[in-house]
């Protein structure tokens, strides 16, 4: 057997065994099926979601669909606003010491305890939710772009400027290319912190979206809607990171090379 199907096969198995052992519970009775509704009925209600809909007829890809647009527009507005200032912060070791206080003290505050703020801000619509998933993707990355120049090994930064490049070049064949990994790890832990964020982001002011739809589930005790929507959460999320990881193996392939990833 290949490692790349033993990459997928291990984890489908041991997946697959472990919904088996819940399906044998929930039969036997050792399950409450209010609390843990077995994977049958799982399997129902995701394809009662995507015909039918849940509530008023919302199928569950327009749910998906709308948010995983609001990830996206929250973590793209962020990694946009982040990678600039954290190159700039990253490159003045004075203007690091100054902000430094700041970046710990603004990463450390939960995103959801700003929900009260949003709404007074920006009202019920789309600016307070994507705002939300934005700060908490914002300071992530903004954290990994700093630590990624600051860590760019200053000899390569020495050896360019003794062949009197400019400063725009050492920034683009120098500074860049060697942050480059650890910009596309940072933005990967941003797109995880995104979809943290979301169930509370929806929580208030729609019933479209995943979040919205767990929340509407819990009021009318549906355990059985909210674990399918926190599954396909989980499974957007899992797609999205994968391609990202795919996209960095194509647009760093120094970085594939030097962790044995395929080309």
């Amino acid at each position: 057997m290949s490692p790349r199907a033993q990459t997928w096969l291990v984890p489908a198995a041991v997946l697959a065994a472990f919904l088996g052992i819940w399906e044998f519970a929930a039969d036997q009775g050792w399950l409450r099926p209010i609390q843990f509704p077995p994977p049958s009925r799982l399997a129902d209600s995701f394809i009662d979601l995507a015909t039918r809909g849940f509530p008023q007829g919302i199928t569950l890809w327009t749910h998906a669909g709308i948010t995983i647009a609001r990830i996206l527009a929250g973590h793209i507005l962020a990694v946009m606003l982040a990678i600039p200032l954290g190159i700039l912060i990253g490159s003045y070791p004075l203007l690091d010491r100054a902000t430094s206080p700041l970046v710990a003290f603004c990463r450390s505050i939960a995103t959801l305890s700003l929900l009260p703020l949003a709404l007074v801000w920006f009202g019920t619509g789309e600016a307070s939710k994507i705002f939300l998933i934005g700060y908490g993707c914002f300071w992530v990355m903004l954290s990994a772009t700093i630590g990624a120049v600051k860590l760019v090994d200053p000899v390569l930064i020495r050896a360019a400027r003794t062949m009197d490049t400019p400063q725009a070049e050492i920034f683009r064949r120098v500074i860049l290319p060697a942050a480059a990994p650890r910009l596309m790890s940072g933005a990967r832990v941003a797109l995880g912190v995104g979809f943290m964020v979301i169930v509370g982001a929806e929580m208030i002011g729609t019933i479209r979206g995943l979040g919205s739809l767990i929340m509407e589930a819990r009021t009318f005790y549906r355990t059985d809607i909210t674990m399918v929507g926190m599954l396909c959460i989980g499974a957007f999320g899992l797609a999205i990171t994968t391609a990202m990881a795919k996209l960095e193996a194509w647009l760093i392939p120094w970085q594939a090379r030097v962790e044995g990833q395929p080309k």
